[in-house]
């Protein structure tokens, strides 16, 4: 699975940006599928996941009600929306997949390249 990431760029805080995840490979709907981020000096970190049958969606508790993952496996795309966005969002974002832990990112198997969040205060 081939994974790319877009749809990153500048806010203020209180905004809205969507995210999206453009997966090749006819495989895409076997993996659960997650959102990372990462700041440097920093680990990345776990921000949402979803399953393989769009059903079950997980959360970091620090983006609970602002983030809503999604996925549509026939357009072969994971989305991040994300609303009342704070300046401590900003980071780099990574989607990823995997079929072991979603919560860990040394779980994952496939990564796409980041794309960047800055959110002004």
């Amino acid at each position: 699975v081939q994974l790319q990431a877009y749809g990153g760029g500048l806010v203020q805080a209180g905004a809205s940006l969507r995210l999206s995840c453009a997966a090749s490979g006819r495989t895409f709907r076997n993996y659960y599928t997650g959102w990372f981020r990462q700041v440097p000096g920093k680990e990345r970190e776990f921000v949402a996941a979803i399953s393989w049958n769009e059903v079950t969606t997980y959360y970091a508790d620090s983006v609970k009600g602002r983030f809503t993952v999604s996925r549509d496996n026939a357009k072969n795309t994971m989305y991040l929306q994300m609303n009342s966005l704070k300046p401590e969002d900003t980071a780099v974002y990574y989607c990823a997949a995997t079929n072991r832990n979603i919560r860990i990112a040394t779980m994952y198997d496939y990564w796409g390249q980041g794309t960047l969040v800055t959110v002004s205060s």
